[in-house]
């Protein structure tokens, strides 16, 4: 769960200065599934989420591959791929979500005593929100994002059976009250919800911004709309680096491996010898949704 590490992670950064002081910025928001058709002109100083895309100057479409507060498409490659419309060639995402690599027999498969709140159409919807999720690079490497994905999830919930955070004595602690914007929900209001288990006014109002949805107000849609609560975990999958060096999407379209996904929900609590049998809880997850997709795991399992 993200519990008190990552405020303290997040507090380091905005004292630093760092990426998560500028996710507070207005966000351009995510693509939609007709990503050309609704993409915005690039603007240079507007704060750019992952898979957001752009229209450039030259009428030449841009996909951000990395948060960047509007950095130049064509300059800063790293921050951003050429864009293809349709989903054509360079391994580009395609703009239609539809054809998701995992699905709804292997999903259920996956997660044969999920809680009915989790569901496969729900988080079809949400994959509308972050198009490069398990949609970039070779076959292969989208369906290891997609396993490497649901095992974290299924970790953090118990095989997607647990909503809501189960340890109610925490519900008081997740609000920061020197946040600006405070708790407006209720000093309980924050408590870990959906597929990873958000938690902290901060993280709900980061998310809510980055997704165009009141989450601040109403922490509660992540419980009570499963497609809202699978955007919240793809939020945090696909655009926070938690305590690790890179977001869940870039260690495995990288190819860092899946170790790193490790790394970016719980750091050192379980790398580094932190928790060897919560790694390979996750580890096992891993190994065996991507034997269900029929890839290999690749590299680097362990933190």
């Amino acid at each position: 769960m993200l519990k008190q590490r990552v405020k303290a992670f997040l507090v380091a950064v905005l004292a630093a200065g760092g990426l998560a002081a500028a996710s507070l910025l207005p966000s351009a928001g995510p693509a939609s599934a007709d990503a050309c058709t609704s993409a915005p002109n690039w603007q240079q100083g507007t704060w750019y989420t992952t898979g957001n895309v752009v229209r450039y100057t030259d009428g030449k479409y841009y996909i951000a591959e990395h948060d960047n507060p509007g950095y130049d498409p064509t300059v800063s490659t790293w921050f951003w791929d050429p864009y293809t419309c349709g989903g054509g060639g360079g391994g580009n995402p395609n703009p239609n979500p539809g054809d998701f690599v995992v699905s709804e027999a292997q999903f259920n498969q996956m997660f044969p005593s999920r809680s009915s709140f989790y569901t496969y159409a729900g988080l079809k919807e949400a994959l509308a929100s972050y198009p490069a999720f398990a949609n970039t690079g070779s076959d292969t490497v989208k369906r290891q994002e997609a396993a490497a994905f649901l095992a974290n999830v299924s970790h953090e919930t118990g095989g997607l059976y647990h909503v809501v955070e189960q340890n109610t004595a925490n519900y008081p602690h997740y609000c920061d009250r020197n946040q600006p914007y405070g708790c407006p929900a209720g000093q309980a209001a924050y408590y870990g919800r959906g597929p990873i288990q958000l938690s902290w006014n901060f993280n709900y109002k980061a998310a809510g911004d980055a997704l165009g949805i009141d989450l601040l107000n109403n922490p509660w849609r992540v419980q009570n709309e499963p497609a809202v609560a699978w955007q919240t975990g793809l939020w945090y999958w696909n655009t926070q680096r938690g305590p690790g060096t890179m977001t869940g999407h870039a260690a495995m379209v990288n190819q860092a491996g899946f170790g790193q996904t490790i790394w970016s929900i719980n750091g050192a609590l379980e790398c580094n010898g932190g928790n060897p049998a919560q790694v390979q809880s996750r580890v096992n997850n891993y190994t065996r949704f991507a034997q269900i997709l029929g890839v290999p795991t690749g590299a680097n399992l362990y933190c």
